[in-house]
Formats: structure tokens, C-alpha cells, sequence
């Protein structure tokens, strides 16, 4: 994992679960890797994970069943959803919107651009879905 200056590793941790979660990698009331495997996984310290998973415990989305591990919780799925977007909405999209202005970008532009994404992203995931799979 390739980690980024201004952000906490631990939170960059947490993030990356938070996307394989997202994506379906983990499922809900499914097993993660424990802690010194995800170190060993991303290359940290097992102290920094350890953090990232005790960050993502405080928000619900990973328990730990003592002796055996830690696993996704039930709903951790729509509570990062829901995180996700308000971040997003409060954060992200006001620099953004603050970069367009003062670029003059219109958003006609950015509309256009946006239908590009899409169409390209649809036909990257039917190629996807029709690939056979090897064995």
C-alpha cells in the first residue's frame, strides 16, 4: 500500500478496509484479517493497524469475537455509505466546486466529462462481467 502526506497511515488504513468492505471483499459478519496479517499485508507496524482497526471498531464497522478475530459488522456496509457521502458532500465537493469556479470551468463541462466516466466505467464492467474466469 502506498501511503499519502497529510493523512494519518492508521486513518489511510482504516480507509482501504472501509473500500474492501464497500467493494464486497469483506462481507458483513465475515472475517478480516487480523491484525498482524493486515500489517504484514500493507507493510506497518502492527501497532498502526492495530489503531486503524480500533478506529473502525469506534464507528461500528469492525467487532472483535474474542479468540477468534475481528469481522465486518451487520450494517457496516450502509454506515460507511452514509459516511462516505457526508464527507464527500461537506468536504470534497466544495474544494471542487471552488476549483471549477475559479478555473471557469462550466458545468456543461463538467457534465460532459461526467457522461464520458460513466459510459467508459459502464463498458469496463460489462467487460468485466464477460470474462471467463481461469481456474
Amino acid at each position: 500500500m502506498i501511503f499519502k502526506e497529510g493523512k494519518p497511515i492508521y486513518v489511510q488504513i482504516a480507509d482501504h478496509i472501509g473500500d474492501e468492505i464497500l467493494c464486497g471483499n469483506y462481507a458483513e459478519e465475515g472475517r478480516i484479517p487480523s491484525v498482524r496479517e493486515y500489517a504484514a499485508m500493507v507493510e506497518v507496524n502492527a501497532n498502526t493497524t492495530m489503531r486503524a482497526y480500533e478506529f473502525l471498531q469506534g464507528m461500528d464497522v469492525i467487532y472483535m469475537k474474542r479468540g477468534i478475530g475481528y469481522f465486518v459488522s451487520n450494517g457496516a456496509r450502509q454506515r460507511l455509505l452514509q459516511l462516505r457521502r457526508t464527507q464527500f458532500l461537506n468536504e470534497t465537493v466544495y474544494t471542487f466546486f471552488h476549483e471549477i469556479h475559479t478555473l471557469g470551468i462550466s458545468m456543461d463541462e463538467i457534465d460532459e466529462r461526467y457522461r464520458q466516466y460513466a459510459a467508459e466505467k459502464k463498458n469496463k464492467d460489462n467487460n468485466n462481467e464477460n470474462k471467463p474466469t481461469k481456474l
